[in-house]
């Protein structure tokens, strides 16, 4: 079993499509009209990953208060600084979780102002 989407919420999918293809390497796997708003289905991938982000429409473009989702990578500072040389905003540097110790983590900011946590795997103990 495994998660077929995750809901992202959206206020212009075409700024949103651009930044997670252009800064984030996403592929697009469906791009097509919803209903006669001009909504569309919108839902677009990360390498390796089955589970899809899906675009649903957000009643404004307030900034959310806290992390939407949370992207593993193992080098999180080598990803920080290649969203940030993409002109993406970095809301907290990489360091410890508090929550998590050996776990990295920092937080950015997507082009609708969802608040974004990159982190690290946790290492098991040999």
């Amino acid at each position: 079993m495994h998660v077929q989407f995750a809901e992202l919420p959206v206020f212009d999918q075409d700024r949103a499509k651009a930044f997670y293809t252009d800064k984030l390497g996403c592929r697009v796997l469906a791009d097509a009209p919803m209903g006669e708003d001009g909504w569309r289905w919108v839902e677009l991938g990360f390498s390796g990953a089955e589970t899809a982000l899906h675009f649903v429409a957000r009643p404004d473009d307030a900034p959310s208060p806290g992390p939407v989702l949370v992207l593993v990578e193992d080098d999180v500072q080598g990803t920080v600084d290649k969203l940030r040389a993409k002109g993406v905003e970095i809301v907290t540097e990489p360091e410890e979780a508090a929550y998590m110790p050996g776990v990295t983590v920092a937080e950015f900011r997507d082009s609708e102002g969802n608040r974004m946590v990159v982190s690290s795997r946790l290492r098991e103990a040999s």
